[in-house]
């Protein structure tokens, strides 16, 4: 018995939507998105064909819509509208200026095929929502960082950096092949292959200083990003390691990711957390001393050392301004 209710009728709709904006879409990724049976994938692929889109299967590849073919413009729901109006937000806020710019323009087509009342339901929420990031996440100075970072990567081209690493007194420059970015503590970084260090490493887009195109191709095959996450360090930083009371770290758990924030593991009645920080940083050593008291560090000896002179500095300028002998 076929199924003819709108459920399948909506899902058929999408799934033409989707091998519209892929150029070849896999039956199970298409089976993951809608929680059906591959079986169910087939029947759906042959329905379209039997309505006249023409379709093409590569065997061990997936779907794509024969050159040429498209459906005039989509209508979208009330609820689609309303994520582009946080979409568009976001954008302004979280990318460059000249990304931001991009967006704006592609929304500027989204918007032209909506219905009128989809529009006034835009209008009316476009001035009632606002994004106000933390700090600044880009250097004015190179408006263009992330759509040069995102077409190096799609073009397998290497990227020469002008970088600025923290605590460094002056920026040097580095040829690197961007295997990916990604948005985390509020910043931007872009990890690639550092050809200067020789490994992958990440680096923060605002304290990119300059960029510039490379017709140099990739020397090497690279994975996906995720695979080299873990082990690729920001430039100029070190691992801690601390071990707190359960009953306040979970009052920590909001602020940790400004402080370079990795993982967490249970031990007991306290938990071990792990952190990259800053090498040369004071940030995580003076957001500990507000917590001090109930955790330890581990590791390394360094970041005791610093936190053991803050603590000396802090109870010296306690014996100055209130008379006390330290």
């Amino acid at each position: 018995m076929i199924d003819d209710s709108p459920k399948r009728f909506d899902r058929i709709v999408a799934i033409l939507i989707q091998l519209q904006s892929k150029k070849i879409v896999k039956a199970q990724d298409l089976a993951d998105r809608f929680q059906v049976s591959l079986r169910t994938i087939y029947r759906d692929i042959r329905t379209l064909e039997a309505s006249g889109v023409p379709i093409l299967s590569e065997a061990g590849s997936g779907y794509s819509i024969m050159e040429g073919y498209r459906l005039p413009p989509v209508m979208f729901t009330r609820e689609e509208a309303s994520s582009f109006v946080a979409a568009e937000k976001l954008m302004q806020q979280l990318a460059d200026r000249n990304l931001g710019s991009s967006f704006r323009s592609a929304m500027y087509k989204v918007k032209s095929v909506l219905r009128s009342k989809e529009k006034d339901w835009i209008s009316m929420l476009e001035t009632q929502i606002a994004v106000h990031p933390a700090q600044s996440m880009f250097n004015e100075n190179v408006p263009d960082a992330l759509e040069l970072i995102m077409s190096s990567i799609a073009e397998q081209k290497q990227l020469s950096l002008y970088y600025h690493a923290f605590g460094a007194e002056e920026p040097t420059e580095r040829m690197i092949e961007p295997v990916g970015l990604f948005h985390e503590n509020n910043f931007w970084y872009v990890l690639g292959y550092c050809h200067l260090r020789g490994d992958y490493r990440q680096f923060r887009a605002d304290r990119i200083q300059g960029i510039r195109r490379s017709d140099l191709p990739f020397t090497r095959k690279h994975g996906p990003m995720e695979q080299y996450r873990c082990t690729a360090p920001e430039e100029d930083t070190t691992l801690v390691r601390i071990r707190i009371d359960k009953q306040v770290a979970r009052y920590l758990r909001s602020g940790r990711k400004y402080y370079g924030f990795l993982s967490e593991e249970p031990c007991g009645n306290q938990v071990e957390m792990r952190f990259r920080v800053p090498e040369s940083s004071d940030a995580f050593p003076r957001w500990y001393l507000m917590f001090g008291d109930r955790a330890e560090i581990l590791e390394p000896e360094s970041m005791k050392e610093r936190v053991r002179a803050l603590a000396a500095q802090t109870l010296a300028n306690l014996g100055v301004a209130e008379g006390i002998t330290v």
